[in-house]
């Protein structure tokens, strides 16, 4: 059994607290020993095999492949981007970080700005948060209705799978915290004065929805999960533990893709370099 296994969404997936301190079995940690160094050193080595495994992605030219991170507040998406992602070239990956859409994003239809940010071929591209959104935010809201809702959950669906038919690798990841770490975790940022710049007064607004939140990624989850954009609910109050798990999911992915370098080119055997 994969990692990918292990973390796959099935069809009776719920949102538990219990669930965002599982451990990753069989790999660098167990229950009884989730050694943080022994954590880092591990997703470290997955990293630098995911930089070249990317060089091969972009040498090959052809396939492209998003990752999208979800996550409440504090889950720790730009650490992830950081610990799993941040060994390989700048030239063959990017990060999109989607806020609140602007005027003009909303003059147009909520999948606009997503689909203009996919990779390219070659490219790998990190979602931090993504048009989930639009179906997470605005149903907690009540900003549109269930059957709106469940019309957007078709539209993803189709919009995904046409990204996989044409070429894209789509790894979706749900970055799972309890309540009672999102609050320590904000707590440290209001008592550090140099952590400041990551607090934002709204979070503590958000987290009065609590509950609501975990009903709509469940939803969301269940209803968009699928083989060729698969969710992955990966637990994440060990910080160290969820890029552990995020790393090894991505490096057997792209293991999968069995990528190559293309193939040499035979007039090449007849130039001199004077």
């Amino acid at each position: 059994m994969t990692v990918a296994d292990l973390f796959r969404v099935g069809k009776a997936f719920q949102v538990r607290d219990a669930d965002a301190n599982k451990k990753l079995m069989g790999k660098a940690a167990t229950e009884k020993n989730a050694d943080k160094v022994a954590d880092k050193l591990a997703t470290l080595k997955l990293a630098e095999e995911i930089s070249n495994l990317q060089n091969l992605l972009y040498a090959e030219h052809n396939r492209k492949v998003l990752v999208i991170l979800q996550g409440m507040d504090t889950s720790g998406k730009d650490g992830t981007v950081k610990g799993v992602f941040g060994q390989i070239n700048p030239l063959g990956a990017r990060t999109v970080a989607f806020k609140a859409p602007s005027a003009d994003e909303k003059n147009h239809d909520y999948l606009w700005r997503i689909h203009k940010e996919v990779p390219g071929k070659g490219e790998v591209t990190i979602f931090n948060r993504s048009h989930y959104e639009d179906v997470l935010i605005t149903r907690v809201h009540d900003w549109i209705d269930q059957a709106e809702c469940k019309r957007r959950y078709a539209q993803i669906r189709d919009f995904e799978r046409m990204l996989a038919e044409t070429g894209t690798v789509v790894l979706k990841f749900f970055l799972h915290i309890s309540k009672a770490e999102q609050k320590v975790r904000l707590e440290e940022r209001l008592a550090d004065p140099d952590k400041h710049w990551k607090f934002d007064p709204q979070d503590l607004v958000e987290r009065k929805y609590w509950d609501a939140y975990q009903e709509a990624y469940k939803d969301a989850l269940l209803a968009t999960d699928a083989d060729h954009a698969p969710w992955y609910a990966v637990p994440s109050d060990s910080k160290t533990q969820r890029n552990l798990v995020i790393a090894s999911i991505v490096q057997e992915k792209l293991l999968s893709l069995k990528l190559k370098c293309p193939p040499g080119n035979p007039d090449y055997s007849k130039l001199k370099v004077e």
